[in-house]
C-alpha cells in the first residue's frame, strides 16, 4: 500500500494535508537526473532550478555539526528548485526553496532534514543530525530540506511581516515540500519511497514534532531534538535568568549592571565542582557525568560564605541569582510560566556556535532589568501567548491518534545542558503525552525520550554527543525493535561509551567491569 496525498483547505490561510490510504499508484519508467530538470507541477506551483549529477566525495563543511571527514558520500543526483514564487509585503520576492538529494543506490527511504534558528537559508541535504557519524544520504537516503519559505539570515525576523511566508515558516513548507520531494522522488526511481522519516533539532525538533501532530501520516518515524516547543516563553526564562544574574553583578560607574559579570570563572567552576561532588557518583561512578538526573538535587546555597567573599563560596546575591535563574520565571500565583533549568555537568561549558553555558548568563535576549523583581512576569506571560506561538508552538498537542495508528514512532533526544531550551520542558511534554495516552506504559509503544547528560544545544559540552537515533527510528519502525537504549560516544570522553537509556530510566553502573564500556552499565529507573 502506498499514500496518496491531497491538498485540503479547511479554514482561510490554514492548509493542511490529510493522508489517505490507497492502492500503490501506477509504476513510471524512471528519470535520469538530467530529464528530473523538466519537470512540471502547475499543482504544486513547482520550478526546478537544477538538477545535476554530484559525484562521490566527502560532504561539505556543515555548520554546527560535528566533523565528517571519515564521511563518504555515494554520487547522487541533486536537485534544487522553489514551489510557489510569488510576489509579497512590500514587494518582497518569496518562495519556498528546496534541495533533494537522490542517491543512485538508493536504499527506498526518505528522509526529511530540520532546520533550525529561523531557516532562511536551504541547507546541505545529508541528514546528519542524531546519524552517530553515518548521514542518512551516506546511507542511502533520499534526502530533502527547505528554506521554509523565505530567505534571509538564520535569525532575521522580517519575513514575518508577510501572512504566508510566517504559515510557510511555522508548519505550512514542510506540509509542501514533503509533497514536492515524494513526487519527485517517484518520477526518479518509478516507485515512491517504501519509508519516510523526519529527523531535526532545535527548530528542526519542532518541525519534526509538527510533522507528528499536523501530517500525522505522512512520516512513519520522527526524531525530535532540543524541540524550540515554546520560543516567547522560553526567551522569557532567559530574560529572567539575565535579570537574576543582572541583580548580582556589580554595577559599573555609571551604575550598570552586567549579567556576564555576576559570576567569575573561579566562581562558576567552584559551582560545577559542587554540583559534581554532590550529583556525579549517583549513578554508581564519578566520571565527570550526571545519569541520575531525577535524583539530582543541588542548592546552590552549599556555596554561601559565613563571611566575607572568598575563591571558595559565593556571596548571598550570587546564590540567590544561581537559585533564581535555574528556578525559571513563575507568575504572581508563584506557578511556573516555564520550567526551571537541570543543574548538570556542562552548565559552564556552552556548544555548537559559540553558544555560552547556562551560568555564563545565558544565551538569547539581553535586554531585561537589573533583577527579576523588576519583571512583571504576569504581563509578559501574557504578551508571550502571540496568534504566532499559538500556530507553531508544539508543547500543547498530545492526541497523536492518527500518528500511531498507522504504526509512526516518535523519538525525542535533549541535552540536559541546553541553555537555550529547557530540557525540562521536553520531559514535561513527554509525561503529558503519558499522561493523555494511557500512561508511561501505553506511551512506550510508540515514543522514547533519551537524555544526554552534559550536552549543549543539539551537541557539544562535556557530553557524549554521538549517538545513532536515526538507526533506532528505522529498526523500530521497520523491524519492531524498541530502542531500550542507544550507545554514546563523542570527542569530550575520548575512549568513553555510555548507554543513553529511555526516560525514566538512566545509566547505572554494574559495580564491575570496564568503566569507560558502556557493557558496564544497566538502564535503571
Amino acid at each position: 500500500m502506498s499514500r496518496r496525498v491531497h491538498l485540503v483547505r479547511v479554514a482561510p490561510f490554514v492548509l493542511v494535508v490529510a493522508a489517505l490510504s490507497v492502492p500503490a499508484a501506477r509504476a513510471a519508467a524512471p528519470l535520469d537526473c538530467a530529464a528530473l530538470a523538466k519537470l512540471r507541477m502547475p499543482e504544486l506551483k513547482l520550478e526546478i532550478r537544477k538538477a545535476e549529477r554530484v559525484p562521490p566525495g566527502r560532504p561539505p563543511a556543515i555548520p554546527f555539526a560535528p566533523p565528517m571527514d571519515d564521511v563518504q558520500l555515494p554520487a547522487y543526483c541533486r536537485v534544487e528548485g522553489v514551489l510557489e514564487p510569488r510576489t509579497g509585503r512590500n514587494g518582497r520576492p518569496y518562495a519556498i526553496g528546496f534541495a533533494l538529494a537522490l542517491p543512485e543506490q538508493w536504499n527506498g527511504r526518505f528522509l526529511f532534514q530540520g532546520g533550525g534558528g529561523l531557516n532562511g537559508t536551504v541547507a546541505f541535504p545529508l541528514g546528519w543530525v542524531a546519524s552517530g557519524g553515518r548521514p542518512a544520504l551516506a546511507r542511502g537516503f533520499a534526502v530533502v530540506t527547505t528554506d521554509s519559505g523565505h530567505e534571509g539570515a538564520v535569525f532575521d525576523a522580517t519575513f514575518m511581516e508577510d501572512q504566508q511566508a510566517t504559515l510557510n515558516f511555522l508548519y505550512q513548507a514542510i506540509g509542501k515540500v514533503n509533497l514536492a520531494a515524494r513526487e519527485i522522488i517517484a518520477r526518479r526511481y518509478g516507485r515512491g519511497p517504501a519509508h519516510a522519516y523526519y529527523v531535526g533539532c532545535s527548530t528542526g525538533g519542532r518541525e519534526a514534532m509538527m510533522m507528528s501532530q499536523r501530517y500525522p501520516e505522512q512520516f512513519d518515524g520522527i526524531v525530535a531534538g532540543a524541540p524550540a516547543m515554546r520560543t516567547s516563553y522560553s526567551n522569557l526564562a532567559l530574560r529572567w535568568a539575565h535579570a537574576a544574574f543582572r541583580e548580582a553583578a556589580p554595577p559599573d560607574a555609571a551604575g550598570h549592571r552586567q549579567a556576564s559579570l555576576a559570576l567569575s570563572e573561579g566562581d562558576r567552576a567552584l559551582i560545577v565542582r559542587a554540583l559534581l561532588e554532590h550529583c556525579d557518583a549517583l549513578d554508581g561512578l564519578a566520571d565527570g557525568q550526571i545519569f541520575a538526573t531525577r535524583a539530582c538535587r543541588f542548592d546552590p546555597s552549599v556555596l554561601q560564605c559565613p563571611g566575607a567573599k572568598t575563591d571558595t563560596c559565593l556571596t548571598s546575591a550570587q546564590v540567590t541569582a544561581v537559585r533564581r535563574a535555574f528556578e525559571g520565571p513563575k507568575d504572581a500565583h508563584g506557578d511556573a510560566v516555564y520550567p526551571g533549568y537541570p543543574y548538570d555537568s556542562g552548565i559552564d561549558v556552552g556548544g555548537p556556535g559559540q553558544l555560552p553555558g547556562f551560568l555564563k548568563a545565558a544565551p538569547g535576549p539581553v535586554e531585561a532589568p537589573d533583577g527579576p523583581a523588576m519583571m512583571d512576569v504576569d504581563a509578559e506571560a501574557l504578551a508571550a501567548a502571540t496568534p504566532i506561538a499559538a500556530v507553531g508552538d508544539t508543547a500543547g498537542w498530545t492526541n497523536l491518534a492518527s500518528f500511531t495508528q498507522h504504526g509512526g514512532k516518535l523519538l525525542l533526544f535533549h541535552g540536559m545542558s541546553d541553555p537555550w531550551f529547557s530540557a525540562n520542558d521536553t520531559i514535561g511534554y513527554y509525561e503529558r503525552l503519558a499522561a493523555d495516552n494511557g500512561g508511561a506504559a501505553a506511551v512506550q509503544g510508540f515514543s522514547r525520550l533519551f537524555l544526554v547528560p552534559g550536552m549543549a544545544h543539539c551537541g557539544g559540552g562535556p557530553a557524549l554527543d554521538r549517538f545513532d537515533l536515526l538507526s533506532a527510528v528505522v529498526g523500530w519502525v521497520e523491524q519492531g525493535k524498541a530502542p531500550d537504549s542507544v550507545t554514546a560516544t563523542g570527542p569530550a570522553f575520548p575512549g568513553r561509551s555510555r548507554p543513553l537509556c529511555a526516560y525514566p530510566k538512566h545509566a547505572q553502573y554494574r559495580g564491575i567491569g570496564d568503566a569507560q564500556s558502556a557493557g558496564s552499565f544497566e538502564c535503571r529507573e
